[in-house]
């Protein structure tokens, strides 16, 4: 997945919940001369994809996802080798490794990468360097994915879903553009010591400039092809590091990006404000540590983590498109999750990491359509919706068999 995916994967959640982008061309120039343009993998009969079903519900949701893409597949008539790979806690318990070499090399010598979750409670304990989220992170450095768009949404089927009123969420469409691979999650030193006879835990919140600028040059093109408005989250009344973050965001905007109108907001603020009045914002852009935060809670806006895809990316190579929401192993095994979100990832990484719009609009019209039919899994469930109640096999099934009913459509070119 390239870094110019960004505009495409932007211009999505603009006009529409699930309209194709009409915006650009993956293989021609995207017409704005601020960043070259680099092209997905090429439209091919078959594509060989890696499978991360990870922890928790991860498994059951990608079942789901695999019998949805298979009936696709059959329908549209190409192939997806699909080849699974460790992450995570289950990585642990085979190979005590949370993201082996051996997943990684696959991973780089895959079209795209289609991730599940990661994590429990089962391994809380483990040392910092055997915990499923320490895979995550070595993931996310060693493929260069340095950019993390997470959309925010409201689906008209599911506004009731939002635990804010009506009025507050009616018409929210909100990109969140996070930087990946820098901050305090992978800045040294690191560590915990004992100094003057106490133990002592410190992290360092560290960005470059280059760090910096390469982020806001995709939260600029982001925003460009959205409402033309963003926000750059920070801590600048206190963090020197969030001054530079302002000073390198400010200066990259101003210069190539004149059609963007940039604003600035601490980050107490924003987690505010996006709860008192979350229509004010377009396209926000954050550090790391900053946007795992913020972009969880502007997920929420729209009632359930698990309706969201999400795509991270690098300057060159595979993407990795995964669901917003976590490995919730308080509910895996019963059928109770909700798979629609890792569908929604895989219709993403149809339509831009392997160059397959029209089926990519299938899988979205077949979600709204199942959605539209009142299927509802029990965190979009309300009392008193007349929807009905499902489990996570269940609505992979419905899914896969509107795949199957409705018609495949020449999407527009992206």
């Amino acid at each position: 997945m390239k870094l110019s995916i960004a505009l495409s994967f932007a211009s999505i959640y603009g006009a529409a919940a699930f309209a194709p982008n009409t915006n650009t061309n993956r293989n021609k120039n995207i017409g704005i001369q601020r960043q070259s343009s680099l092209s997905a993998v090429s439209r091919k009969d078959s594509y060989e994809v890696t499978l991360l079903p990870g922890d928790g519900i991860g498994p059951e949701i990608t079942e789901a996802t695999k019998s949805v893409l298979q009936v696709l597949c059959k329908k549209a008539g190409f192939e997806l080798n699909l080849k699974e790979a460790l992450i995570g806690g289950c990585a642990i318990d085979e190979v005590n490794d949370p993201f082996p070499q051996e997943s990684l090399d696959q991973c780089l010598s895959s079209d795209s990468v289609l991730l599940a979750c990661i994590g429990g409670y089962k391994w809380d304990s483990n040392p910092r360097e055997l915990r499923p989220e320490s895979g995550l992170l070595k993931m996310r450095k060693e493929m260069g994915l340095f950019a993390n768009l997470r959309p925010a949404k409201v689906l008209s089927q599911l506004i009731d879903a939002s635990t804010l009123k009506r009025e507050i969420v009616e018409g929210v469409d909100i990109m969140v553009v996070r930087e990946l691979t820098g901050d305090v999650y992978f800045g040294t030193p690191k560590g915990i010591d004992v100094i003057d006879g106490q133990r002592v835990g410190y992290n360092n919140m560290i960005y470059s400039e280059s760090e910096i600028e390469r982020i806001a040059r995709v939260a600029g093109d982001v925003a460009s092809k959205r409402d033309g408005k963003l926000c750059s989250i920070d801590k600048a009344n206190v963090l020197d590091v969030s001054q530079l973050w302002r000073d390198v965001v400010t200066d990259v905007i101003t210069k190539d990006f004149s059609d963007v109108e940039l604003s600035h907001m601490y980050v107490d603020n924003c987690a505010m404000q996006l709860i008192r009045w979350p229509k004010q914002f377009d396209t926000i852009v954050c550090g790391n540590i900053f946007g795992d935060i913020l972009s969880d809670e502007a997920s929420m806006l729209v009632g359930s983590l698990g309706m969201l895809p999400s795509a991270s990316i690098g300057e060159s190579g595979p993407g990795v498109f995964e669901p917003c929401h976590g490995s919730a192993p308080d509910i895996a095994g019963e059928n109770k999750a909700n798979p629609l979100a890792m569908i929604l990832s895989a219709a993403m990484m149809l339509k831009y990491d392997l160059s397959r719009p029209d089926e990519a609009q299938l899988l979205e019209d077949a979600v709204e359509a199942v959605l539209d039919a009142g299927l509802r899994t029990a965190d979009i469930k309300q009392d008193g919706d007349n929807c009905e109640l499902i489990g996570c096999v269940e609505m992979g099934k419905a899914v896969a068999e509107q795949v199957e009913k409705l018609e495949l459509k020449n999407a527009v070119a992206v």
